[in-house]
């Protein structure tokens, strides 16, 4: 790994979380920091605040020296987030916007926005959202400037990573039909009669009855295809142990359940999907992790926030308590794109302590019943959406995470063409 020097006024946390991920890690160059001038080397490094000839730099905002959470901070590098040529001279603070993107500070603020129904931070208020920038992985394109300028300027030879892809499913509702006992099919077969939804009660008693497949079994088709493309996918278990008005999975207690969970482990790694109420619940959360834990017979250390209930720094806070290492709620639940800006993974820095973590966040920037219920697309404009991404991520050699349900990739009719749609772009981006 080739070292570098990097000439900064002073040393913080918020300096040493974000060089270790963009020097180290994404670019993988060491780095050895400076604060004496008269210590300059002759050769090339960065300076960072302090312009100095034959070296590269990098203006300073300030926002690596302060600490905690400063009351109606604004980014200074709003104005730069505009996509115009301009960026590829990097001409900002990128060390600072970063770290602002990444930490999600603007997300401990709440003063400035205000939660939806959900209680969550929502898309329209997030700075990337308000320069049009949502579904470009700023980023990463911005590391990808930073590798040519150190190539091309400076001789400097950065090692390039490999894209990756990553398809992820939320399993929340495994059956339509099936499994769920007479009592909720009775009462649900009534409750379609009434509404005068007749062709939804056609089809549960033909399922019931051995006739048909139900609509949101897709478990034999997606392993199919993921045996044939060499993909090894996540499963987020919804394992609530209570049926409510938001977890309408069947009960993990069931011994169909059980065989699906044991069936997709051999698939694929399983994680939790913590139940709507696991939230302000330890005991819940520890109970539903046991609860997968024990029909696995593997730790569980993944997770995934159902309706992306995710909020700064608690939940983070309750996942560290319960020994999560992976969380994949970093995306949103109501609109598509990069939520901190990159596909890349990271570290959560917990900006009220000033430290570093070792949970790792995996960003998602697609979700099938984001896209399907929240802004009304048809399966070939998501899809379409979702390429231009993928695209951009390719171009920086960065991750694609994605969230699917089985339930949209099943028969049912208000998802129909989601199914083939879905294969199509697997092979495209596998192949």
């Amino acid at each position: 790994m080739q070292t570098i020097f990097v000439f900064v006024p002073q040393l913080s946390p918020r300096l040493f979380y974000t060089l270790d991920w963009v020097l180290k890690e994404q670019l993988q160059l060491d780095y050895r920091l400076l604060t004496d001038k008269t210590s300059l080397p002759e050769g090339f490094f960065i300076s960072y605040g302090t312009p100095v000839p034959g070296s590269l730099f990098i203006p300073d905002n300030g926002l690596l020296w302060q600490q905690n959470i400063q009351a109606g901070y604004q980014p200074s590098f709003e104005e730069n987030l505009q996509y115009h040529q301009e960026i590829k001279a990097l001409s900002f603070d990128i060390f600072s916007a970063v770290f602002y993107l990444l930490s999600r500070y603007e997300e401990y603020m709440p003063d400035r926005f205000t939660p939806d129904k959900h209680n969550r931070f929502p898309a329209t208020e997030s700075v990337l959202y308000k320069c049009g920038l949502l579904e470009i992985p700023v980023v990463d394109e911005w590391l990808q400037a930073l590798r040519e300028i150190l190539l091309q300027q400076f001789g400097i030879t950065v090692a390039t990573k490999n894209f990756s892809f990553l398809p992820t499913y939320d399993i929340d509702i495994a059956w339509s039909y099936q499994n769920k006992g007479w009592k909720r099919n009775t009462g649900a077969f009534i409750k379609d009669l009434l509404a005068g939804n007749f062709a939804a009660a056609s089809s549960r008693i033909t399922v019931l009855s051995g006739k048909d497949k139900d609509p949101y079994d897709a478990f034999d088709w997606m392993q199919k295809l993921h045996d044939q493309l060499d993909i090894k996918p996540i499963y987020f278990i919804l394992a609530a142990l209570a049926t409510t008005p938001f977890d309408k999975n069947i009960s993990p207690a069931h011994p169909a359940m059980q065989t699906l969970i044991r069936r997709l482990a051999e698939n694929g790694t399983i994680a939790m999907h913590p139940s709507y109420f696991t939230k302000s619940d330890n005991q819940l959360f520890e109970k539903e992790q046991r609860t997968l834990a024990r029909i696995t017979n593997e730790e569980i250390t993944i997770s995934r926030q159902h309706y992306i209930r995710l909020h700064l720094p608690e939940t983070y806070r309750q996942l560290t308590l319960h020994h999560i290492s992976d969380d994949y709620s970093m995306g949103y639940g109501a609109w598509l794109g990069f939520r901190a800006g990159t596909g890349n993974s990271f570290n959560w820095y917990d900006l009220q302590q000033e430290q570093e973590t070792t949970l790792r966040i995996h960003p998602f920037c697609f979700m099938d019943t984001t896209a399907h219920y929240e802004l009304k697309l048809a399966a070939d404009v998501a899809f379409e959406r979702l390429y231009q991404m993928s695209l951009r991520l390719k171009r920086c050699n960065s991750t694609l995470i994605t969230v699917f349900h089985n339930f949209s990739l099943g028969s049912a009719r208000e998802w129909k063409g989601w199914h083939t749609a879905y294969e199509r772009f697997l092979r495209l981006i596998c192949g």
